[in-house]
């Protein structure tokens, strides 16, 4: 303080020498806080003072300049508001002119240099050095190229740099014809540094031309100069030195920027499917922008995460809800009262007489009196497709005047011919009627074999090739067994193959699921079921660590992507499988792959043959939508053995992803299944997941600005050779998976412990049932205390896969409902404690259709609670009607729990509800005096923590956000009262806590 003060009151030329020398000494000897504290004491503009007052003096006395200028770049690194300091004391002019006085003198000008940079960090002060000839001044200094006063150099180019963030700046420099001198001293750097000796330098230069290309004319004058093969031909004699990382990534980072933006190779960024809604035109695609449309002159992203309530991952403070009187809110009915009664019905355990334990007629009487306090109201009606009147509503290839056939009652095929070939025929009869038929088959199957063992006894696939081709491709066999369709009846097959080698799959049966699934409506009109979903999978016998990241992946990935730009002459560009365009696919063609995914919650738009081994993939937008692409699902066949394929999928709109931190994808082959393995396994390596050059224009995009998008790239050895795989985001889980899941509970479980319903809680916008599920135990006798008992259990409220593309909700809920039918003790108290209302699937239309976020309607239907529709949002306005009812009955959860996946976080977390800690986290002044609140909402996720090894009580978070109102977890607990009301995210990738905890690092 003494030396700042004594400072800016001396004159003496040996004084100031002395104190500069003082500060210079104590500065260099402490740390960053004795630099803060000499700039708050005014130090910054005691230098700048000093300055000012050393160059007027003729010639410059460099004794008392240079320890001032190094003084000043050092304290002006760690000033913030330095740039602004120096146009306050007008010593940019200053700064500039003792710069060109030194010009001859490479120490001194070293000094100034040191000074400019820190000057032009800020982009006001580098704007006004710009105008005044900075850079013409830098651009002597470091040209030509010289390895004479190095120093020198490394100081003139680190401060073009700076200069060079300013886009007037860069602009400047491209008019002038600077980037050009740049490329050509950066080669000059690189090819004479053969020791490596000069990185600082070469870096530095590729810094200016990072900066330069931040703005459109910087990338297509670089374009034009054949920037982008100087660069990628210099970082290709830089990738064996692992020393020379920091040239490769910003030479990288500049070729990413500057490759030509291209759109999608799509017709259009829509969905190939497209659904009518009821009371609405047939929405047109949006109009395709020009390259303009989508241009940005930055780097930097705006994007913001909208992954279901993971989006509410660290919401910015502004967004929380600090309107007291709306947290404590209770919004009125959004339907008549008088509807309500219509839930009555989907509440049989209430008015239920239990003739089968025998009861009492009296007894009875005494439950019958119970209950006729209930609403009177006639049946429950179920709302379908059909019964909307709209003259476009109606399926696709349907007459316009009659829905005409069930598109369930369409004949499907069980993929066994390229596994997709073997038929199943049926009338039109009752759904029950031939899941009891099959569930008949199934029991005599076991009855002819009951010694079978849980794992498949297959055997192995011979590898006689005549043979392979009869079982895998009976149309090329036609003349083995001629049919009239010119190939052999694959119904045959499938019987064989299921008499062969069908074993027991705990809670799946074949028969089940296709009973099940030639029931499901879809827009393409599924004909052809996945093998996966029909043949059923075992869980994988032991755990597998997450992928380890290979250093360099992603940018070995990225020069890969460029050198298709600047050396074509491998490209193919075959388009393979294309769903807007059959007649462009190429089935079996030589030397590629073939694709497929018009089956149950498929999802592959386009595959592209660029290489002979790689292939770009786009996936199909969510229905009536432009975006959400995220989950993947489909068949690849026709592969060579220990070949490595490359799969790129160019389409993602996440901006992170967990394939950036050790998740792999998943993969099924039906060659391990027939030998006795089916299971889906972590598949593929060099796996990473990064922005690249194609965008959709703002009009596409339906936003103010274009939308980046992001490539998943991964490469797969496959297991056998001409085996039929599937490749999926994350492990599948379909409406059928489920609708025959839940009749092999239902078929299996202890009717005499476990009361179960399974009811219709609405028809979905599709014309699928939406199911509804109650489970309780059974009441322990026929006695009024136990009936009462029975009656008055609080209840617990479960949905799940409101996002279809979070498959893993489901996963969670079929262990959830598997656990509650148990016959384990803690299952057993739990449904004697308790009622479980389940709805297991809120969004069976997307699922079946392939979407990854939205329903048919393409709206968020988890954005939808707040107002559903009962035409366009079916299965939430139910729910919630029922969770109205309940209300109205005095019978509201006592906790509600929506099963979600979570795509960028790891472990298992819950979302809920509280006033106080959301007034807190916003800074508000909480008066608990008049803000009281039931802590009870932190006594599950506590619980959890404790007895859950993949629960995480540090990632739970009890925040309402205006964004968020809409959703299920705070509607419920605003409108119902439900202080416990939830979401629950599940990881796709491991866990980083607890048992589950995965050691290594990356």
């Amino acid at each position: 303080k003494f030396g700042v003060f004594s400072f800016q009151s001396s004159s003496d030329k040996d004084v100031i020498l002395n104190i500069l020398s003082v500060l210079t000494d104590l500065l260099s000897l402490g740390t960053g806080r004795r630099i803060h504290y000499v700039i708050s004491k005014g130090g910054s503009e005691a230098l700048l003072q000093a300055l000012t007052t050393a160059a007027q003096t003729e010639p410059p006395d460099h004794s008392t300049l240079l320890p001032l200028l190094r003084l000043l770049a050092r304290v002006g690194q760690r000033d913030k508001k330095f740039g602004l300091k120096v146009q306050k004391a007008e010593a940019t002019d200053i700064i500039l002119s003792l710069t060109r006085r030194s010009l001859g003198h490479h120490l001194p000008l070293t000094h100034c240099l040191w000074v400019l940079r820190v000057c032009a960090s800020n982009v006001t002060t580098g704007t006004m050095l710009g105008i005044s000839g900075a850079m013409e001044l830098l651009f002597k200094v470091i040209t030509p190229y010289s390895k004479r006063h190095v120093r020198m150099v490394r100081a003139a180019i680190g401060a073009l740099a700076a200069l060079l963030k300013s886009k007037s700046n860069s602009r400047r420099a491209v008019n002038r014809g600077y980037l050009g001198g740049l490329l050509r001293l950066y080669q000059d750097w690189h090819r004479n540094d053969v020791s490596n000796s000069y990185i600082y330098i070469r870096r530095g230069l590729l810094l200016c031309l990072k900066y330069i290309t931040n703005i459109q004319l910087g990338r297509e004058t670089l374009l034009g100069s054949q920037g982008m093969d100087i660069l990628f031909t210099s970082v290709q004699d830089c990738l064996s030195c692992r020393n020379l990382d920091p040239i490769i990534t910003t030479a990288t980072q500049i070729l990413r920027k500057c490759y030509p933006k291209e759109h999608l190779p799509v017709a259009t960024v829509r969905s190939f499917y497209s659904f009518p809604l009821p009371g609405k035109a047939k929405a047109e695609p949006p109009c395709e922008g020009s390259e303009g449309d989508y241009e940005s002159d930055g780097e930097e992203e705006t994007e913001k995460d909208l992954d279901n309530e993971d989006g509410e991952s660290k919401e910015e403070d502004y967004d929380l809800e600090t309107d007291v009187s709306k947290l404590r809110s209770r919004p009125m009915l959004d339907r008549p009262e008088e509807e309500l009664g219509q839930y009555e019905a989907m509440c049989p355990e209430l008015s239920h007489h239990f003739q089968e334990l025998g009861l009492e007629p009296e007894e009875e009487k005494s439950l019958e009196d119970r209950t006729e306090s209930l609403p009177s109201v006639p049946s429950h009606f179920i709302p379908s497709a059909t019964s909307v009147k709209h003259p476009n509503c109606r399926w696709r290839n349907q007459s316009v005047t009659e829905m005409g056939a069930d598109p369930g009652e369409q004949d499907f095929k069980v993929p066994l011919q390229c596994w997709r070939k073997a038929e199943y025929r049926w009338d039109q009869t009752d759904e029950k009627r031939d899941v009891a038929e099959a569930a008949r088959d199934t029991n005599l199957c076991e009855e002819e074999d009951p010694d079978r063992s849980c794992v498949f006894a297959l055997r192995p696939l011979p590898k006689d090739v005549a043979w392979y081709k009869k079982m895998f491709y009976p149309h090329c066999e036609a003349s083995v067994s001629p049919c009239p369709e010119g190939r052999l009846e694959s119904s045959d097959i499938a019987r064989d193959l299921l008499e062969k080698h069908q074993g027991d799959i705990l809670f799946h049966s074949s028969h089940f699921y296709a009973a099940r699934a030639k029931c499901v409506k879809s827009i393409p009109g599924y004909r052809d079921l996945a093998f996966p979903d029909f043949w059923g999978h075992q869980p994988p016998p032991y755990t597998k660590p997450m992928l380890e990241r290979k250093h360099g992946v992603q940018r070995d990935k990225v020069l890969d992507d460029v050198r298709r730009l600047i050396q074509p002459d491998d490209v193919i560009g075959r388009t393979v499988f294309d769903l807007d365009e059959p007649s462009c696919s190429s089935p079996g063609a030589q030397g590629c792959l073939t694709f497929f995914s018009k089956f149950e919650s498929g999802n592959l738009r386009k595959a592209i043959q660029v290489r002979e081994f790689e292939y770009d993939l786009i996936m199909n937008a969510d229905v009536n939508s432009n975006q959400h692409h995220q989950w993947f699902y489909f068949e690849v066949r026709d592969m060579k053995l220990a070949v490595p394929y490359r799969f790129n999928v160019i389409n993602c709109e996440k901006f992170n992803s967990q394939f950036n931190y050790g998740m792999q994808l998943v993969m099924y082959s039906v060659k391990e299944a027939l030998q006795g393995r089916p299971r889906w396994i972590r598949a593929g390596y060099d796996i990473c997941y990064y922005k690249n050059h194609y965008r959709c224009s703002a009009a596409a995009g339906g936003g103010m600005r274009g939308k980046f998008y992001y490539t998943l790239t991964f490469s797969i050895k496959f297991p056998h050779k001409d085996d039929v795989c599937y490749l999926a985001y994350h492990y599948p889980y379909t409406y059928s998976t489920m609708m025959s899941h839940l009749d092999m509970l239902e078929q299996n479980r202890n009717p005499k412990k476990v009361y179960w319903r399974q009811q219709t809680l609405c028809q979905t916008l599709g014309g699928n049932p939406c199911p509804l599920l109650t489970i309780t135990a059974m009441p322990e006798s026929k006695n009024r205390d136990d009936l009462e008992q029975f009656c008055n259990r609080p209840y617990v409220f479960l949905t799940a896969r409101v996002h279809p593309g979070e498959s893993n909700a489901s996963w969670v809920m079929k262990g959830t409902l598997e656990f509650l039918v148990s016959s384990d003790p803690i299952a057993d108290l739990l449904r004697k404690c308790f009622i479980f209302k389940i709805v297991p699937m809120l969004n069976p239309d997307g699922v079946i259709n392939g979407n990854h976020r939205c329903s048919l309607s393409g709206d968020d239907l988890n954005r939808q609670w707040l107002t559903p529709n009962s035409q366009l949002h079916p299965t939430i306005y139910h729910a919630k009607g029922l969770l109205y009812y309940l209300r109205s009955i005095g019978r509201a959860p006592l906790v509600f729990c929506d099963y979600h996946g979570h795509s960028q976080k790891k472990n298992v977390f819950l979302y809920g509800c509280s006033i106080k800690e959301t007034l807190w986290q916003a800074g508000c002044m909480v008066d608990t005096a008049i803000i009281t609140e039931d802590v009870g909402y932190r006594t599950l996720p506590k619980i959890l923590d404790k007895v859950a090894p993949a629960f995480v009580m540090n990632s739970c978070s009890f925040l309402v956000e205006k964004s968020r109102e809409s959703t299920a977890r705070v509607v419920v607990w605003k409108e119902m009262g439900v202080l416990r009301s939830y979401t629950m995210e599940s990881t796709y990738c491991s866990c980083s806590h607890g048992l589950y905890k995965v050691s290594k690092s990356f």
